[in-house]
């Protein structure tokens, strides 16, 4: 979280990363999973700042969307299939 969170910081500075309303929802170590709330404005710069993480801790990282949804009940459905 702080990784996209310096992100946003970086490309948007304080007043933009504070609009996006980014919460951490649900995260799953042992399945590389995280699931993120944010306000739908801001879903294209949320994607535009996990695209610019390219390490985390020093380690190469590639962070992918797989799925975006109105609401998280939804996305929990869209992930089962």
């Amino acid at each position: 979280m702080n990784a996209l969170w310096n992100a946003l910081l970086k490309l948007y500075g304080e007043y933009g990363a504070s609009k996006t309303g980014l919460a951490l929802i649900d995260y799953d170590a042992e399945k590389r999973f995280a699931l993120i709330r944010v306000v739908h404005t801001a879903v294209e710069n949320i994607r535009a700042a996990i695209a610019s993480i390219t390490e985390i801790a020093e380690k190469p990282v590639a962070i992918h969307v797989l799925n975006v949804s109105g609401t998280i009940k939804a996305l929990y459905k869209k992930l089962k299939q």
